[in-house]
């Protein structure tokens, strides 16, 4: 069973930085695709960032909106996938989610939050001056 224990979050200044994470098991990293997801209210969940499974090459990918400014990562000493964001804008106000499909790979579809899965409890990023 998959499952994912976050962190991280709060509240910060636009320009400020936060970063999220999400703690799961060795087995998780190895072989599933990790991703992050927000959900701003009023407005429909998102897919923001992705890394491959361990085992697909640990690639990422990005959300348009916030290339250049966030960063996902694997430590897999601690078994942790993290979020680094910078430059946060007020629009970056959401709870944030990481999630796993069961697949290994993020593909063309990750973008899109999954009917399915295991997601961790989701935590509250506020950018607001």
């Amino acid at each position: 069973q998959v499952q994912f224990v976050q962190s991280g979050g709060g509240s910060v200044q636009p320009g400020g930085s936060l970063r999220l994470s999400c703690a799961t098991s060795e087995f998780t990293l190895r072989y599933y695709a990790i991703a992050w997801y927000r959900q701003a209210p009023g407005k429909e969940r998102e897919g923001v960032s992705c890394i491959d499974s361990n085992e697909g090459g640990a690639g990422t990918y990005y959300q348009e909106s916030v290339k250049g400014r966030f960063t996902i990562s694997g430590d897999n000493g601690k078994n942790t996938v993290y979020l680094q964001m910078n430059s946060l804008k007020s629009e970056d106000t959401a709870v944030y989610y990481c999630a796993a499909d069961g697949g290994g790979l993020c593909g063309s579809s990750w973008i899109t939050p999954p009917d399915f899965g295991s997601w961790g409890q989701g935590t509250q990023v506020t950018v607001s001056s």
